[in-house]
């Protein structure tokens, strides 16, 4: 693995810590009794992380800080299979390094900031579905705006606030995670593996067939 390549997986490690950290942190604000918050804390804490991060590690390693982000530009040809592994381990590595970080900072935290909502437990694969249809849309904003550069400098903006609107839709069904990573590591902190398969199956693949439309049917004409 060249420096290159191991520079842009550092990138990729600390923007998905930092967009966990914050995520698990808002889902424990947003039910913690007396503080009187709801769904649109966790949503826009999510969508201004992702924000940032984009800023701050876009010219490094794209700021994919997800791995169906990755997935839906792997399978559109956007990046090499080394480079989403790699992606992959940091971005899986930074989630859970902040998942337990975050509930060990919180004294006596409320939940374990996990990404789950009201149908999660009665029927998982739904919520799977549900999460599949969320992060196509995001998935489908980063490719139009960061990769096809159709945002210019807003593309941030654009794939941030994607991101907080569907929390706003989703969050109280499903958690909407539409990240893979942000699953999986409250997930291991809490020692609840039950909804995880059939959420990382719905994630992925709603990032791999958005990656498959606009690589192939929304691709810009030269």
């Amino acid at each position: 693995m060249d420096n290159r390549l191991l520079r842009a997986a550092l990138a990729e490690l600390i923007g998905t810590f930092t967009l966990v950290f914050i995520g698990v942190l808002a889902v424990i604000v947003a039910v913690t009794p007396g503080t009187n918050s709801d769904i649109l804390v966790p949503a826009f804490a999510h969508g201004l992380a992702l924000l940032g991060m984009v800023y701050v590690f876009g010219h490094i390693s794209g700021a994919h800080v997800n791995p169906a982000v990755t997935a839906g530009l792997l399978v559109g040809g956007k990046i090499k299979p080394l480079t989403a592994v790699a992606y992959w381990i940091a971005q899986f590595a930074g989630a859970i390094i902040a998942s337990l970080l975050a509930v060990a900072l919180v004294p006596d935290p409320a939940n374990y900031g996990q990404t789950i909502g009201i149908i999660t437990s009665d029927n998982v694969w739904t919520a799977a579905v549900f999460e599949a249809v969320l992060t196509f849309m995001l998935v489908s904003a980063v490719y139009q705006a960061a990769v096809y550069g159709k945002a210019g400098n807003l593309a941030g903006v654009a794939i941030g606030l994607t991101l907080a609107f569907a929390i706003i839709a989703g969050g109280v069904f499903t958690g909407a995670s539409l990240n893979p990573a942000r699953t999986l590591g409250p997930a291991l902190v809490a020692g609840d593996l039950s909804y995880v398969l059939p959420y990382l199956v719905g994630i992925f693949a709603g990032g791999a067939a958005a990656g498959l439309l606009h690589s192939r049917v929304f691709k810009p004409e030269s």
